[in-house]
C-alpha cells in the first residue's frame, strides 16, 4: 500500500468501508430488507413477511426471467463476436482511421441508452428492414449498448500480443486463417470469456433502451421491475430485483465455472 503511516493507512482503510459500505452494502441491504417487508413507515420495517418472494414465482415473471436470459445470452454473443471482430480489424488499418474507427466503436456509451432505443426504434420501424415489435429489436438494442465494452477488452488484450507471431508463423507456412485460429484467438480467449461475463452482466440489467423498444409479448426482468416500482408496488419490485441479482449471479458462476474447466 502506498501509505506507510499506521495512523493514516488505519484511515484510508475506515474511509473506504465507509464508502463501500454506503455505495454498496447499504442499497443491497436495502433491496433485501424491503422484498421481506409487510410494511415500511419507520425507520425500521413494522413486519417481515415471505408473501412478496414467493410471489415472484409466477407464470408471468417465469417467462419474464426466460425472456431475460435469452435476450442476454443471445445480445451477448452478437455483441462479443462484433466486438472480437472489430477489436482484430482495427489494428489492420491505415494509421488516419484507427481513431476514428475506435471512437466509432465507442459511441454507444458516449450517448444515453434511451438515444440508442429511439434511434434504433426509428430506423428499424420503416422497410427495408422492419424489426419493430419483435424480439430482435431487443436483441440488437442490447448488443449495440454492450458492443463497446466487448470490444474494449478484446482490443485491450490484443494490443499486447506480440507481433511477431505472425511473423513467424507465416514464414513456417501458417495461412492467416491459421494464424488467426490456432494463435491469435486462443491467446485472446480470456479476454473474450470476460468480455462475454461482462456483456451478460449488463444485459441481464439493461432497462433504458429496453424499455424504449421492447413489445408486449418480449418483457425483461427489469421492465417488470421498473412497471411495479411505477405503479408503488416497491415491495414487489424489491422481491423481483433479487430474483434478477440472483439469476445473474447463477449465470455469471456457471460462465466462471465453464472458463475454469476450459482453462
Amino acid at each position: 500500500m502506498l501509505v506507510r503511516n499506521p495512523v493514516a493507512r488505519t484511515a484510508v482503510w475506515l474511509l473506504f468501508a465507509v464508502v463501500l459500505l454506503g455505495l454498496v452494502v447499504t442499497p443491497i441491504l436495502v433491496t433485501v430488507i424491503t422484498a421481506f417487508s409487510a410494511g415500511w413507515t419507520s425507520v425500521l420495517p413494522s413486519a417481515l413477511t415471505t408473501d412478496h418472494v414467493a410471489a415472484t414465482f409466477t407464470a408471468d415473471n417465469a417467462a419474464s426471467i426466460g425472456v431475460s436470459v435469452q435476450t442476454a445470452i443471445l445480445a451477448s454473443a452478437l455483441a462479443v463476436a462484433a466486438g472480437t471482430w472489430a477489436a482484430l480489424a482495427v489494428p489492420g488499418l491505415p494509421p488516419r482511421l484507427r481513431g476514428a474507427a475506435d471512437a466509432f466503436f465507442h459511441l454507444p456509451v458516449a450517448v444515453p441508452s434511451v438515444v440508442v432505443g429511439l434511434g434504433v426504434l426509428v430506423a428499424f420501424s420503416a422497410p427495408p428492414l422492419i424489426l419493430s415489435g419483435t424480439p430482435s429489436i431487443v436483441i440488437l438494442v442490447q448488443a449495440i449498448l454492450v458492443f463497446a465494452f466487448a470490444y474494449s477488452m478484446v482490443s485491450a488484450a490484443a494490443s499486447q500480443l506480440d507481433p511477431m507471431l505472425d511473423k513467424v508463423g507465416g514464414s513456417l507456412g501458417a495461412s492467416p486463417l491459421r494464424l488467426l485460429l490456432t494463435v491469435r484467438l486462443p491467446l485472446l480467449l480470456p479476454a473474450i470469456a470476460a468480455a462475454a461475463g461482462l456483456s451478460v452482466a449488463l444485459c441481464m440489467g439493461e432497462l433504458g433502451a429496453t424499455i424504449m423498444v421492447y413489445p408486449a409479448s418480449w418483457r425483461t426482468l427489469p421492465v417488470t421491475v421498473f412497471t411495479q416500482s411505477d405503479r408503488g408496488d416497491i415491495f414487489g419490485a424489491a422481491a423481483n430485483t433479487l430474483l434478477l441479482v440472483l439469476v445473474t449471479v447463477v449465470i455469471l458462476g456457471l460462465l466462471s465455472f465453464l472458463r475454469r474447466r476450459d482453462r
